[in-house]
């Protein structure tokens, strides 16, 4: 008898993969009676933060990225 093609293979619907939670608890700090945010996007608005990277901060929605200014010692 000749075998079957895939055997063995099943397919059909993939397993559900959790995803992480979002951590925008993170993006808030809380002092006492004061409350500050980190920076929102200027092009996508309140609710998308920037992201923090090395020399610069980063939109992951938009891809906006501003540069911060180092200075350098003499």
């Amino acid at each position: 008898m000749a075998k079957k093609k895939g055997s063995g293979v099943k397919k059909g619907k993939k397993p559900h993969k959790n995803k992480p939670t979002s951590k925008k608890y993170k993006m808030f700090k809380i002092e006492g009676e004061k409350i500050t945010r980190q920076r929102n996007c200027p092009r996508c608005g309140p609710g998308v933060f920037l992201a923090k990277r090395e020399g610069r901060v980063h939109c992951g929605k938009c891809s906006y990225t501003e540069f911060i200014k180092t200075e350098t010692k003499k």
